[in-house]
């Protein structure tokens, strides 16, 4: 079977602003989409109930363990009602867009419980990849995002790998994949819980606590 047929190009200029048109409809129908971003190939759709339901049904999702909110932009924090901590902002000022998921408080009216972590925050970071970028102002909100893969496969870095552990989904159209190509192997973004006093890792990642640090000294854990 020939994965080139099976997935959207999502590389060149002019690849990507073809892509949105299917890419977009594929959101708009509440489906599962495939994308590359600065870290490894995620999975996501929109932030409504259904969409959220059938990025847990794919990926045999467990309870309680929530997905992660791409933007494409500091404004899209206030669109989504989360409220950004003074010492958040100094995080942001410094490293977004990039490898760095903030969980921020708020978003109870525009933000469904399922993708709210156990402790009450919302996972979100502002994406560096430019073409993912890009798709989410096309879409006009954010996209939820969590790794391309099964339990125990580490993170799809081709769009080849996708189709090759989820080819039954992309055939019934449930799920689309954008080949981004191959993404450099790096590691996970750096999560920091800004729900609290003082910010906290809980997730040590691509940039390094003591470079957190600079920004934000009082920031706990990862030393």
């Amino acid at each position: 079977m020939r994965t080139d047929v099976l997935s959207i190009p999502f590389w060149s200029p002019a690849e990507i602003e073809a892509a949105l048109r299917p890419a977009l409809a594929q959101i708009a129908a509440r489906r599962v989409l495939g994308y590359p971003t600065e870290t490894v190939y995620g999975f996501g759709g929109g932030i409504d109930r259904d969409s959220v339901d059938a990025l847990v049904h794919l990926k045999q999702r467990p309870p309680g363990k929530p997905f992660l909110l791409l933007i494409a932009g500091p404004d899209m924090i206030e669109r989504l009602d989360l409220r950004l901590p003074s010492y958040a902002a100094q995080f942001v000022a410094r490293h977004w867009p990039g490898p760095l998921t903030l969980v921020l408080p708020g978003g109870d009216h525009r933000v469904p419980d399922r993708l709210r972590g156990p402790e009450g925050g919302v996972a979100v970071r502002w994406t560096s990849h430019p073409a993912v970028a890009r798709l989410i102002r096309a879409h006009g909100d954010a996209l939820t995002s969590t790794s391309a893969n099964r339990p125990g496969v580490p993170p799809a870095t081709r769009a080849a790998e996708i189709l090759s552990q989820w080819g039954d989904a992309v055939a019934r159209g449930t799920l689309r994949v954008l080949d981004g190509g191959a993404l450099t192997p790096s590691k996970p973004s750096t999560v920091v819980d800004c729900t609290g006093r003082h910010p906290r890792v809980i997730r040590p990642g691509a940039i390094a606590a003591s470079t957190l640090r600079e920004s934000v000294p009082t920031l706990i854990g990862d030393a």
